[in-house]
């Protein structure tokens, strides 16, 4: 299993040492979750504060944007290093579009799904995507309980990737714990996304390690 730590749920008034926490631990990915306060009600972090990380950060970074219009962003986030541009197919009129611009800025495209969007959605695109992002919470804000649901939905997409023989990791966000990071990994999850889990255990780095061995 891989583990990508959300930013979010990081103290933003010590964020070196949490990056450096990051850093020494197994993660894979650290989750940068932009918020626009439109798209989501909640607004969270710019790009100023994402370059920065980037400077510290040795981890990729997994760059989720919930947020209005997120094409008119893709070389502001290639320019922070991003390894993944996460965009909403909520957000974006043109999806295919939108995708084929990241592609072509040198990331990896991944779709984010909300909790009520259906998997099916991404049966015409699926086969373009580097990872699909199912939400196991209503994005816009940390620590909500986990939407059991999402289980079944993470079954219905690998069904979906196996049957067009699409090569996208799916990769799950919100809610994350020990317990339903089993269940997700057993239902065919590739990636956990875990915040407040991490960042508010007395071990972070022992809490990411057992993630990945799920």
């Amino acid at each position: 299993m891989k583990v990508s730590p959300s930013l979010l749920s990081a103290d933003f008034a010590n964020l070196q040492a949490d990056i450096e926490m990051i850093n020494r631990s197994e993660s894979d990915y650290l989750h940068l979750d932009v918020m626009d306060g439109v798209f989501v009600p909640n607004i969270s972090f710019g790009f100023p504060v994402m370059k920065a990380v980037a400077q510290h950060c040795k981890k990729p970074l997994d760059v989720h944007l919930m947020i209005v219009e997120p094409q008119k962003w893709v070389s502001q986030v290639r320019d922070t290093g991003a390894e993944i541009m996460n965009v909403h197919q909520e957000a974006c009129l043109h999806l295919h579009s939108c995708v084929q611009q990241i592609h072509a800025a040198g990331m990896k495209a991944g779709v984010t799904l909300c909790p009520a969007t259906p998997v099916a959605t991404l049966a015409d695109i699926i086969e373009d995507l580097d990872l699909v992002l199912l939400m196991s919470v209503n994005p816009g804000f940390g620590g909500q309980p986990f939407i059991p649901h999402t289980v079944k939905k993470v079954g219905e997409l690998r069904e979906l990737i196996s049957r067009t023989g699409s090569k996208a990791e799916i990769e799950v966000d919100g809610g994350v714990n020990d317990k339903t990071g089993a269940e997700l990994a057993a239902a065919g999850a590739d990636i956990l996304v875990a915040g407040s889990y991490v960042f508010n255990a007395p071990n972070p780095e022992a809490v990411i390690r057992g993630l990945k061995q799920l």
